[in-house]
């Protein structure tokens, strides 16, 4: 019964990173945080400079999290899926390592929207 518990916990917390990204993707893409702000939505200098530039980020980071949620959401049931009657000891370091790979397409994000942001907006932050 134990094992059941833990396997089920570290299955919700497995699901939490790319349950976040398609949720905060939908939400970003479809309606970017109305006010420029240091408190929510993707903050970065470049993404900050004006209103284009920070509509512009907040959709393209949204759809990046959508298109790399998805997957990573059905790759991480898998995973769990394979781990189901595991001792604990084994189930919480494969979640520990999966939580480790589901950071990299999560921050991946940040060098994929300022490299977007480069290629259509100057240092100014005007539309090339």
């Amino acid at each position: 019964m134990e094992r059941l518990f833990f396997w089920a916990f570290m299955l919700a917390m497995a699901l939490l990173i790319p349950g976040s990204m398609v949720l905060l993707g939908r939400s970003f893409a479809k309606s970017p945080p109305g006010e420029i702000n240091g408190g929510y939505g993707y903050r970065t200098a470049r993404s900050m400079k004006n209103r284009e530039t920070w509509e512009f980020a907040q959709r393209y980071s949204g759809r990046f999290w959508i298109r790399a949620g998805w997957p990573l959401l059905a790759a991480s049931l898998v995973w769990m899926a394979l781990l189901f009657g595991r001792d604990i000891g084994m189930v919480g370091r494969s979640g520990l390592f999966l939580t480790g790979l589901q950071m990299i397409p999560f921050l991946a994000v940040i060098p994929a929207t300022e490299q977007a942001l480069k290629r259509n907006f100057d240092d100014f932050g005007r539309k090339r």
